[in-house]
């Protein structure tokens, strides 16, 4: 086993982007780079706790540390916001804007109308690449009960784009359809 010192640098450098991504995720800038910070000095004192992987571990210290620091009706429109800058082509020259304006304002009304809950289920295993095992410990749940919760997510998701859609027609999302990056088979 590896001296506290080499453990931690190395759980500091294979980790530190993606918490940082985290926090980024659901704060402002300065705000989530304190979060990172401060997650690591928790990892550091704390290093005994931290077990492999270590990414579910620290952004369950980051998530907890979000929560502390925001209340939770903020972080909905910031999030609501992001998505919307993130999906704003940056050459507009190179996308047909009219083709795309109906089908992005779609999802984004389809986004901003889930619960937080729901969009932090969806964030962990689509934009972090959590597995089910690895995202229930972050939300401090079984990985059953967080398979539950992920399904009525991606329910709520598919439910909230025909909704969405419904003036216009329908964006359709089955679940085969939905993005589900580094979620392991349950």
């Amino acid at each position: 086993m590896d001296d506290p010192e080499t453990r931690f640098t190395r759980l500091y450098d294979e980790n530190h982007r993606r918490v940082l991504a985290y926090a980024l995720a659901h704060a402002e800038p300065h705000t989530a780079e304190d979060i990172a910070g401060e997650t690591f000095l928790i990892a550091w004192r704390r290093l005994d706790e931290v077990r492999d992987p270590a990414l579910p571990w620290l952004l369950a210290v980051a998530r907890n540390l979000l929560h502390k620091q925001r209340d939770r009706g903020r972080r909905g429109r910031d999030l609501a916001e992001r998505i919307r800058t993130l999906t704003t082509p940056r050459d507009l020259a190179a996308w047909d804007v009219a083709e795309r304006v109906v089908e992005r304002e779609t999802a984004l009304a389809a986004v901003a109308a889930l619960p937080e809950r729901d969009l932090e289920v969806l964030a962990l295993v689509n934009w972090h690449g959590l597995d089910t095992r690895q995202a229930a410990r972050v939300l401090g749940c079984s990985a059953p009960a967080f398979a539950v919760r992920l399904h009525r997510a991606r329910k709520r998701l598919a439910r909230a784009l025909d909704a969405a859609g419904a003036g216009d027609e329908p964006v359709r999302a089955s679940r085969s359809e939905l993005p589900v990056a580094g979620e392991a088979a349950r």
